[in-house]
């Protein structure tokens, strides 16, 4: 299914991410996790492998425990296209998603989770 989704995609979005899009099949929980209830469900990664994406099934199964196969699909693209948006972010030498992500994650703290 996330094949399908990234098929739907610009080839040029993955323009110059070498590692591609790895599904992994465990969870990951986030290291800003308070509780235990928070997971990454994907990253953007850039390191000395390259340019690249995981994501993680175990993450999505977890959070999406009751999901259709129609709203798996919906989470995979909007997971995808977030992700997406770091790599061209981070090729276009901006930072705007990632400064909202640590918003949202700083709001969670606040709050004690979600």
């Amino acid at each position: 299914m996330l094949d399908e989704v990234a098929a739907e995609l610009p080839d040029e979005i993955f323009d110059k991410l070498n590692g591609g899009v790895s599904l992994l099949p465990y969870a990951q929980r986030s290291a800003d996790d308070l509780n235990g209830n928070l997971y990454t469900l994907g990253e953007y990664r850039r390191d000395q492998m390259g340019r690249y994406i995981n994501i993680y099934y175990g993450s999505i199964c977890a959070v999406y425990p009751n999901a259709t196969a129609d709203q798996m699909r919906v989470h995979l693209k909007n997971l995808l296209t977030h992700e997406l948006t770091h790599h061209l972010e981070s090729l276009a030498g901006e930072r705007d998603l990632e400064i909202k992500d640590a918003q949202d994650l700083e709001k969670y703290r606040r709050r004690g989770g979600w």
